[in-house]
């Protein structure tokens, strides 16, 4: 089931923000979450902290946390502080919405490049968050409105939104055991090898805050991307790869930075040395396939999201027959 649900969006820059708060849970069994926090966090109100709670700032094990959740005792949880400007953010905007698929657990989107996910400096309104508590006002109960993971700014294609907290529980643990499937086309610089497995942690760039970086173990996370050459082509002069990508893990930039790593990034990837060739100016990433096992009752649903056309235009002035990759099972 597909259909259009109305948007604007921005750039989401990365800022400096003070460091996460980490406090260990060990008294908390049987208490709500927002309830211990509002008494463990001195100056910081029970709304405002329900405020970053919704826009998914509080978490542990990586997994975001409801404000209702009831905590076991021990946990190590996490919180990061969000500026003053963040609280209206968990709010409904009009925001355009491709809705590939829809049932009563789970959301699957298109996501066009140019629309921002989530919330943050210099984009706290008109986000694909603020289109769904527009377009869906029940998902206002679930941190960052049932989002499970993100895409980039401009990278386009399909991520995937919890509607209920089974679904929601079910489909980031997907997300954490790695069984979830993601798989993105990607158009890099170079003629890569024909498969290969990058596995290097990533972290801050220690050079410039708004790129991350193939950094030492101690101070990244661990992170590994598999890719396939599905084919070559040339565009002024330059040789290209056209590669399907796998992650293992999911951090921020990670393809990326990975294939800047390993020397071919991606056209257009101007942030990581990527050229901007035929006059592209956005990295030539798309979230094409998504895999998972359904919340409910763990059959498995996949879904394919076609290129969007300035990819394909982009492919087509390489000499790349997108048609028959698209083709293919």
């Amino acid at each position: 089931m597909r259909g259009i649900i109305a948007t604007a969006s921005g750039e989401a820059p990365e800022d400096e923000r003070p460091a996460p708060l980490v406090i260990d849970a060990v008294d908390a069994a049987g208490q709500r979450l927002d309830r211990y926090l509002a008494a463990r966090i001195d100056g910081i109100s029970r709304t405002r902290l329900q405020q970053w709670i919704a826009l998914g700032a509080v978490h542990c094990d990586e997994r975001a946390l409801a404000a209702s959740t009831r905590l076991r005792g021990g946990e190590r949880i996490v919180v990061e502080p969000q500026p003053r400007e963040a609280d209206n953010a968990f709010a409904p905007d009009p925001v355009e919405l491709n809705v590939a698929y829809e049932d009563e657990d789970l959301l699957v989107v298109d996501k066009p490049a140019g629309l921002v996910v989530h919330p943050a400096a210099g984009n706290w309104r008109g986000t694909l968050m603020n289109g769904l508590l527009h377009h869906r006002p029940a998902l206002a109960r679930l941190p960052r409105a049932g989002i499970v993971h993100r895409l980039d700014r401009d990278t386009s294609g399909l991520l995937v939104v919890a509607k209920t907290e089974r679904a929601f529980a079910s489909l980031t643990a997907q997300l954490a055991d790695r069984s979830m499937g993601r798989r993105y086309l990607a158009l890099a610089v170079g003629v890569c090898l024909p498969r290969g497995t990058i596995d290097a942690p990533i972290g801050r760039d220690p050079v410039s805050r708004v790129r991350m970086a193939v950094v030492d173990a101690e101070r990244g996370k661990a992170a590994r991307t598999y890719y396939e050459r599905l084919a070559l082509g040339r565009l002024d002069d330059r040789d290209l790869s056209l590669l399907e990508c796998r992650l293992e893990s999911g951090r921020t930039h990670q393809i990326r930075v990975h294939l800047r790593s390993i020397g071919h990034p991606l056209v257009g990837d101007t942030l990581y040395g990527g050229a901007a060739l035929g006059g592209f100016a956005r990295q030539a990433l798309h979230a094409w396939r998504l895999a998972l096992l359904h919340p409910a009752d763990a059959r498995p649903m996949q879904w394919r999201s076609p290129l969007p056309e300035d990819l394909r235009v982009l492919c087509a002035a390489a000499g790349i027959d997108v048609a028959s990759i698209e083709a293919r099972e």
